[in-house]
């Protein structure tokens, strides 16, 4: 939270003028309203049985093996860091694979590495799935609709290419089962919280056809599961609040006035003589590539909110390349986003040991082989459906 003392002293010392501040704000206001609402959601399809319903499904498809647990969870975690974010995928499901793995007796280590990836490799897809998206979304002038067809193929290719490392990097641990499964009840399906989620994804198309805030179609559907959880009495008020991670909120918003004023004076001059111009694809891998380092070096939060305002004038293609940077980049190292150091303090609270070679040497191999197919994606992806 040391942000939001850092956006104060930036106003105060003048490094940022209050107007610029309060634009930054403005410019922030719709993208964090959208990010609360699906925070919301996603905790009360957690409170549904959503999550642990999952874990059922995991189990009951794998069958004892370890090489479908981790398809499984690769379809799963993938479905749902596009659909209710990364931030479901690390915080929800990742205990749930650490307990279908220790029922079915098979080690946790690739499927928990699978969550870690893929809350962001798998982030690619939706205007949803990522704050990053968010921003680079309310930047880029396209639909929500426009915005998936483009992403569809690169998401695609990074999920398939992680996958064929995975399965290489974790040969031997998927080829070991610790001791004999145990049986656990099925849970029932909550059909109320899928229809909603369902309803929800078909609202997001539908508002941005209609040229209209797809923060709307977040807050209806975080408010009916919200709604029906008060009026079941299964949630207080003060619990809707805590699900929007309010303090989490003022960080994003205070981090932002922080970048802002860090671009102003100077970082944006030096970035924009090492960003590639154009939009062919060696331009993009250029972009894409320089998005990824940021990430590593500074978060990804930070990195897209520093290139935002340096490719958006070269349009959406340099901005999706960013993108692509900015969420396959994270899984080189633990600082790369804010969704892996979660995770890693989530499988810490598990009792599993994280190891810095394990994880750097996953993604030194992982991240470059998926993020060059993804880009070479996007780029055939702007020449069919166009930017």
């Amino acid at each position: 939270m040391l942000a939001v003392p850092a956006a104060g002293v930036v106003i105060v010392t003048g490094a940022i003028s209050p107007a610029h501040a309060r634009a930054e704000a403005e410019q922030l206001g719709p993208v964090i309203g959208f990010l609360a609402a699906v925070l919301v959601l996603a905790h009360f399809c957690d409170a549904e049985g959503l999550f642990q319903a999952c874990g059922a499904w995991l189990a009951r498809r794998s069958a004892g093996s370890p090489g479908r647990l981790m398809a499984g969870v690769f379809v799963l975690a993938s479905t749902i860091t596009a659909v209710l974010s990364l931030d479901a995928t690390v915080v929800l499901l990742t205990p749930v694979v650490f307990a279908t793995a220790a029922r079915m007796g098979v080690r946790a280590g690739p499927h928990v590495y699978a969550c870690a990836h893929l809350s962001n490799t798998a982030s690619l897809l939706l205007p949803v799935s990522n704050l990053t998206n968010l921003l680079a979304f309310a930047a880029s002038g396209l639909s929500f609709t426009r915005f998936a067809a483009l992403m569809a193929l690169p998401w695609l290719v990074a999920i398939g290419v992680e996958y064929a490392v995975f399965r290489r990097f974790f040969e031997r641990d998927l080829d070991e089962v610790t001791h004999s499964p145990v049986t656990a009840e099925t849970p029932q399906l909550p059909l109320f919280a899928l229809v909603t989620v369902a309803c929800t994804l078909a609202g997001f198309a539908v508002t941005s056809a209609l040229h209209v805030e797809p923060a709307w179609a977040a807050l209806a559907g975080a408010l009916v599961l919200a709604g029906r959880a008060l009026v079941r009495r299964r949630a207080t008020p003060l619990t809707v609040v805590r699900a929007a991670a309010p303090a989490f909120l003022a960080f994003v918003l205070a981090l932002g006035v922080v970048v802002r004023a860090v671009v102003d004076n100077g970082l944006a001059d030096a970035l924009r003589h090492a960003l590639p111009e154009g939009t062919g694809l060696a331009a993009l891998l250029g972009i894409a590539a320089l998005a990824a380092v940021l990430a590593n070096l500074i978060n990804n939060l930070p990195a897209i909110l520093v290139l935002l305002p340096l490719t958006a004038p070269a349009g959406p293609g340099a901005l999706l390349a960013v993108l692509l940077g900015v969420n396959i980049g994270p899984n080189l190292t633990y600082a790369g986003s804010l969704a892996t150091l979660l995770w890693r303090r989530i499988a810490h609270g598990q009792g599993y040991e994280v190891g810095l070679k394990e994880f750097t040497r996953l993604g030194l191999l992982a991240t470059p082989a998926a993020l060059v197919p993804a880009v070479v994606a996007l780029w055939a992806s702007l020449q069919v459906v166009g930017a």
